[in-house]
């Protein structure tokens, strides 16, 4: 007799895996790495975006402006202006009001005429004189905020730019413009027409101010006229709290070896110092060449 055939049951010993805890430590630091290189990228992106294709955006956009305002002017080069004759006001004491009232046109009635008979003489009534002319608006004093109204020319740079009204980032600097600070003079005028512009991203037109020396020209043309400045100083540091610089009389507060006493004419530049940085600020001044 065939004994019967028993039913083998295998028998499943568990055991532990070698290098479980390697293969998952790996997948840890492979999702890490995928993360930090994801980061990575989108860092590297924004900050390409920001250096290099805000600068592209904002020099087209703003050089544009500048022949747009050449073409409403006329094609004819900018001639020099005489230095406008304006009051200060504003909390500042920089905004420029309106030149005088010119003196009223000469009597344009006719003559009087003696009457035929000399015994009779007929009277006239005085001719009523012409009235005089409205005096022309100062040099951008109709430019709403935000809107460039002249072109600064730095030759020494190799730089126009336009230069609107406000110091605002979105309506003004970030467009690659030269912002005028509220509250002071106008071009030309007594007093200290104040700028400010980004040296780093968004056209950065002042990047290299710190390149100006005492001598260099600055050109400020408005409806084809043209007011010279010529550099006088520059405070190479100061805090962004120092409202001495762009003062009518500009002297620096923080540093008052760096500045001018007495009234004039005056144009200050301001920017960021030092590079893609906004601890401090780098100011340039000149005076409006006679």
């Amino acid at each position: 007799m065939v004994p019967p055939v028993r039913d083998h049951i295998p028998v499943v010993v568990q055991g532990r895996v070698r290098g479980a805890p390697r293969v998952a430590f790996a997948r840890v630091l492979w999702a890490c790495a995928e993360v930090v290189t994801t980061v990575g990228v989108v860092v590297a992106l924004l900050v390409v975006h920001q250096v290099w294709w805000t600068n592209r955006q904002a020099v087209a956009a703003a050089q544009d402006r500048v022949r747009a305002l050449e073409r409403e002017w006329g094609a004819g080069p900018a001639v020099p202006a005489e230095p406008a004759e304006a009051d200060e006001t504003g909390p500042t004491g920089g905004e420029s009001a309106s030149p005088a009232v010119p003196d009223a046109v000469p009597d344009t009635g006719p003559s009087a005429v003696p009457d035929a008979v000399p015994s009779a003489p007929a009277s006239r009534a005085p001719a009523p004189k012409a009235p005089a002319p409205a005096p022309a608006p100062a040099p951008g004093a109709s430019a709403g905020a935000g809107q460039a109204y002249a072109v600064l020319r730095v030759p020494r740079l190799g730089l126009s730019v336009p230069v609107a009204r406000g110091v605002d980032k979105r309506t003004v600097l970030d467009k690659g413009y030269a912002g005028q600070y509220p509250g002071t003079a106008l071009p030309g005028a007594r007093g200290n027409f104040a700028l400010a512009g980004h040296r780093n991203t968004h056209g950065e037109p002042f990047r290299y101010l710190n390149r100006l020396r005492a001598g260099d020209e600055l050109l400020v043309d408005v409806r084809g006229r043209r007011y010279t400045y010529v550099v006088g100083k520059v405070l190479g540091e100061t805090t962004e709290r120092d409202t001495g610089v762009i003062a009518p009389v500009p002297r620096s507060v923080v540093k008052p070896e760096y500045g001018y006493s007495e009234p004039g004419a005056y144009i200050t530049l301001t920017t960021c110092t030092p590079e893609y940085t906004s601890k401090y600020r780098l100011v340039v001044w000149g005076t409006l060449r006679p």
